[in-house]
């Protein structure tokens, strides 16, 4: 008998294409949503409302579950929180083993501050005493184009440094070869990036030549990237987040490539005008 797998996220990039590849190969999904009426409708899949802040429902959605396919949550002041309840419904369900959705260079001084709550996920995965398999992703090459402002200015602190952003596409690949057999990956960490580290003055002429959109980057000072953000009115939380995504390109934190995705799935990785193109 298959053992259960629950997916989170099925309504998002993702949590759904990764569910739609392991539905396609006829294992058993749990797919636990906070909308039953977004929940999409696949073969041998059943949905379940909770949300990972709602420890009570969550333990009733997890029942059964050996493997979950955790995604972190959208950014909010309080997702660490959220992430920990989630964690410890999962433990009180009895789910054998996680595989996380972590963040290249997790740590608990990580420049981007993000990556700071990342790591206090994993840690709590780590003390709960369950299984686990972290995807540790760099940022995704399919935001990069959206970096860009309405006149097509890429702004922040990043000066020269590189990003070896990867492709959501692989990522969702690497989850369903590890879901698929998840005992095979068990305390392994995987860094996920892809192919090339760009600058994002390079990374802007290939966004310009594959879109046929002006695109440029243009350096700016901390104090004028927090400056040139205070209109959205946006929360420090936030703020920090959004620069800091920046200066941890300028300090060369999310440089490294790494053949990981290559290694797990026997596809080399997409790069930048691979994504814009579609492909796969």
């Amino acid at each position: 008998m298959d053992k259960l797998i629950a997916v989170t996220g099925s309504t998002g990039a993702i949590g759904g294409a990764t569910a739609r590849i392991l539905a396609a190969s006829g294992l058993a999904l749990r797919l636990p949503v906070r909308d039953l009426g977004r929940a999409p409708a696949l073969p041998g899949a059943t949905a379940a409302e909770c949300s990972y802040a709602d420890r009570s429902a969550a333990v009733t959605a997890l029942e059964g579950v050996h493997t979950l396919f955790m995604v972190s949550a959208s950014e909010s002041k309080d997702r660490v929180e959220q992430h920990l309840t989630f964690v410890d419904a999962a433990s009180e369900a009895g789910v054998q083993h996680i595989v996380y959705t972590s963040f290249f260079g997790a740590a608990p001084d990580a420049t981007f501050t993000l990556g700071r709550d990342h790591w206090a996920t994993e840690e709590h995965i780590r003390r709960s005493g369950i299984a686990y398999t972290f995807l540790r992703n760099n940022l995704y090459l399919d935001v990069l184009q959206h970096f860009a402002d309405d006149d097509g200015v890429i702004r922040g602190p990043a000066g020269n440094g590189r990003l070896a952003a990867v492709a959501r596409a692989d990522v969702v690949q690497v989850a369903a070869v590890v879901l698929r057999d998840a005992a095979a990956h068990a305390g392994n960490t995987y860094e996920l990036t892809g192919p090339t580290a760009l600058t994002l003055a390079e990374a802007a002429a290939i966004i310009s030549q594959e879109t046929g959109r002006e695109v440029t980057y243009r350096a700016e000072s901390v104090g004028e990237a927090y400056g040139s953000r205070q209109h959205f009115g946006a929360p420090d939380w936030q703020l920090d987040a959004w620069v800091s995504t920046y200066t941890a390109i300028a300090e060369g934190g999310l440089a490294r490539t790494t053949t990981t995705v290559q290694d797990l799935t026997g596809q080399p990785a997409l790069d930048l005008a691979q994504v814009l193109h579609g492909d796969r």
